[in-house]
């Protein structure tokens, strides 16, 4: 559905820096960012033990299939994987009073 949002797009693949990770980030959890369907996820039980912040953002950064994703932000407003709902709800348009 078009919805005239317009959205930047950030090629993941190529990965972001550490500072770019907590630029992205802020104050939210960071183990939300992490993608459970990556092999080093899984090879390394980060869902039974996750690394400690910073080691999670420098795995994150140099791996970069280890960030869930799509990650769309408006503004404070942050989804993160494929929610369509919650996508939506971040596209729809601001209705002024």
């Amino acid at each position: 559905m078009e919805r005239g949002a317009e959205l930047e797009s950030i090629d993941l693949n190529k990965g972001l820096s550490v500072a770019a990770l907590e630029e992205l980030i802020g104050e939210r959890d960071y183990k939300q960012f992490l993608n459970s369907r990556n092999a080093l996820y899984r090879e390394m039980k980060m869902k039974e033990n996750p690394p400690p912040r910073g080691e999670a953002l420098r795995l994150m950064s140099a791996n970069p299939n280890l960030i869930k994703r799509p990650v769309a932000v408006a503004g404070r407003k942050l989804v993160l994987g494929f929610d369509s709902e919650a996508l939506e709800r971040l596209t729809r348009p601001v209705q002024k009073l």
